[in-house]
């Protein structure tokens, strides 16, 4: 199944505390649905200071989004929007974005 959101892709947050705001994709993970985001989902950890090299004390993190609560941000209307598919001439498959028809893969 083709990915609708690849890394190195700019996205806006749908739901949650971080809604509306965007970000890069660092990490895809399809089989759960997720997608790790710079910056966004993050929360607080408290990490026990194991030997010299790892300090002990409240780290924060960030964790996975769940895909269906991240949109693309299309780069011609500056919007997050619904991706769909389109096959050219040369056999490609190329993600497309569904309100302007500009091509999101070049």
């Amino acid at each position: 199944m083709a990915l609708r959101i690849r890394e190195n892709d700019t996205i806006e947050v749908l739901i949650g505390k971080d809604r509306g705001r965007r970000g890069k994709v660092q990490r895809v993970m399809p089989r759960e649905s997720r997608v790790l985001v710079e910056g966004m989902n993050m929360v607080k950890r408290h990490q026990r200071a194991t030997d010299a090299a790892r300090q002990g004390g409240i780290i924060s993190k960030e964790t996975p989004l769940q895909l269906s609560n991240v949109r693309l941000v299309c780069t011609q209307c500056n919007t997050g929007v619904r991706v769909g598919f389109q096959i050219l001439e040369d056999g490609r498959k190329v993600r497309v974005c569904r309100s302007c028809q500009q091509m999101i893969d070049m």
